[in-house]
């Protein structure tokens, strides 16, 4: 993706499409504001992927269209924008600000087994509570995408590391609420500030429990 542009930050008329759009999420609204949307958010996107690229890999960004096939929530589109980098990696705007996250938010069967194995293990184990304990000491926040209410199969209740071995998936992320360096390039250091600090949390993921290996359904 090559958008042809410096990435200078958002826009007010970024946050103002967003809030425009969580009041009024309609076909109408999108369509009226379609151009506000690819020059103030979308635009700004591409161009912090351009830059990111060299060092965190290619980025995708999401379609602004929700699947509302089996929600009852049927407002058509996402008050968010957002991408996945290629080498592990998650940023989000909307009116809210900025989030940035890493890990494996939600993990297949055959990971969540290599992933419970290794935090079961005392050395890998312990590996990964240091790299959690050094990255909530630096206000990254550190999570499950969802947890188990009680110990999973063949765990004890009891076991030092019982919250982890809960989790369906792992992730680190940090929210920066909207302020003025948000509509600075400035906003690109924030970015790979947290993608370089949470790369052992990643780089933990990738050795320990990688993609998953189960043939499609």
């Amino acid at each position: 993706m090559l958008s042809g542009m410096a990435f200078r930050g958002w826009p007010i008329e970024a946050l103002e499409f967003y809030e425009g759009l969580q009041a009024d999420n309609t076909k109408a609204y999108w369509t009226d504001h379609k151009p506000v949307f690819d020059a103030s958010v979308h635009a700004p996107m591409a161009a912090l992927l351009d830059e990111l690229a060299d060092e965190f890999g290619p980025g995708r960004i999401a379609r602004p269209y929700r699947d509302v096939r089996f929600r009852t929530d049927k407002s058509p589109y996402k008050t968010n924008i957002y991408a996945i980098l290629e080498a592990g990696g998650y940023v989000s705007f909307s009116a809210d600000g900025l989030v940035a996250g890493m890990g494996y938010y939600q993990m297949a069967p055959d990971q969540l087994d290599r992933y419970r194995r290794a935090v079961a293990d005392d050395t890998s184990g312990a590996e990964l509570v240091g790299i959690i304990d050094r990255l909530t000491a630096g206000q990254v926040q550190v999570g499950g995408g969802s947890s188990l209410k009680s110990a999973p199969k063949g765990y004890p209740r009891d076991h030092p590391r019982i919250e982890l071995l809960r989790h369906k998936g792992l992730i680190a992320w940090r929210h920066w609420p909207v302020a003025t360096w948000l509509h600075t390039a400035g906003a690109k250091r924030r970015v790979v500030d947290f993608l370089r600090v949470t790369a052992p949390l990643q780089g933990w993921l990738d050795a320990r429990v990688g993609p998953s290996t189960a043939p499609p359904r």
